[in-house]
């Protein structure tokens, strides 16, 4: 089976490493241990056209370890880049720059992880973003961890990307397909 290459930014203490972790075992994280450097982990999804399986590159979020990254981007098929919709936006301009700096044409995906704390501050500015993101040509989620709200859509989104089958439909999530049950308007992104 074919592995693509996905590489999972964002600023440390968004979710990254947390998402990996409730899509493949459905539980949250009890404490928050930062990613040193990169790790590695295979996460297949089930569609209705058989299995596709991400590598995915966990990257650190830290700055100060920001030297690697460009390292880790070489070769990757595509991205997920997680924002804590909770906190300023900023950062994910930068993480995005850089990204295209190394891979200049491959599916990005953003997303806006922590959206049952949002104020309705931050529900005006999230609108503002989804718009943004939109004229980036850029594909926007809001997810919830904690309610397991869309994790699915990142992974369906990306895969129909890189098969060219925009009528791929997610059979089952990794290892838990209990984790998050959809219903047929839920499938269709």
């Amino acid at each position: 089976m074919k592995g693509y290459k996905l590489v999972l930014l964002g600023d440390a203490q968004v979710g990254k490493t947390a998402l990996i972790n409730r899509l493949l075992h459905g539980r949250r994280l009890e404490k928050y241990e930062p990613t040193e450097g990169v790790d590695l982990t295979p996460v297949a999804i089930q569609t209705n056209h058989g299995s596709i399986r991400f590598i995915v590159w966990d990257t650190a979020g830290q700055q100060e370890l920001g030297g690697l990254r460009d390292g880790y981007y070489i070769d990757a098929q595509c991205a997920i880049i997680m924002i804590d919709v909770t906190l300023p936006y900023s950062s994910y301009m930068n993480w995005h720059r850089d990204l295209v700096r190394v891979c200049s044409k491959i599916p990005v995906v953003i997303c806006g992880n922590k959206n049952e704390l949002r104020t309705e501050r931050t529900e005006r500015t999230g609108c503002t973003l989804q718009a943004a993101f939109g004229r980036m040509n850029l594909v926007y989620y809001d997810i919830s961890l904690k309610f397991k709200n869309n994790l699915e859509k990142p992974f369906l989104y990306l895969a129909r990307q890189l098969t060219g089958n925009q009528k791929l439909k997610l059979a089952m999530l990794p290892k838990a397909p209990s984790l998050i049950r959809l219903t047929e308007e839920e499938n269709e992104c």
